[in-house]
């Protein structure tokens, strides 16, 4: 049984994508998950399972599917992916609720860094299937435009952290 992290794009950010992480807690039982637990209200759940990444992303997006009455993306890492995530760290001595880690389902295009517009004091660096973003004065006043980040959901470098050490714990 392998240990994951399921997180969910655009859920309780910004008004949008209501989902009571109760109710996620449930869908992913229903759906045989087990040693099911959430993180925060914006659709971080942490799980064991014996289904590979992508029967749990199907499973998941399908279920979501069908409560939220739209498709609700769904990106998946294991235990071991998300540590890694956590220690690839390009910018370790920045402060961690200033850097973000855009989790997509695939390596970065090679044309990522090229296609950034509106990047001002923004560092940016590409991962394995991540977008590492430190925002230097914080991403308030940010215009940063990353077109291949469209499809990933970010996550704070604490978040990553929290995550990872749950899933190590399953």
């Amino acid at each position: 049984m392998g240990s994951f992290v399921a997180l969910l794009r655009a859920v309780n950010v910004g008004g949008t994508g209501k989902l009571p992480m109760i109710d996620l807690k449930a869908m992913c039982e229903e759906l045989g998950f087990a040693a099911v637990r959430t993180f925060i209200a914006s659709g971080n759940v942490v799980f064991t399972s014996r289904k590979s990444e992508t029967a749990i992303k199907s499973a998941l997006e399908k279920r979501l599917a069908a409560y939220a009455g739209k498709p609700v993306g769904v990106l998946v890492r294991s235990a071991a992916e998300m540590a890694r995530v956590a220690s690839d760290n390009p910018f370790p001595k920045a402060a961690p609720n200033r850097t973000m880690a855009v989790f997509l389902d695939r390596a970065p295009p090679a044309d990522t860094l090229g296609q950034v517009r509106g990047q001002k004091d923004e560092q940016i660096k590409l991962g394995r299937r991540e977008i590492y973003v430190h925002y230097g004065e914080g991403m308030a006043k940010s215009k940063l435009i990353i077109p291949a980040a469209k499809s990933g959901t970010a996550r704070n470098m604490n978040t990553v952290a929290t995550l990872a050490k749950m899933a190590a714990e399953s």
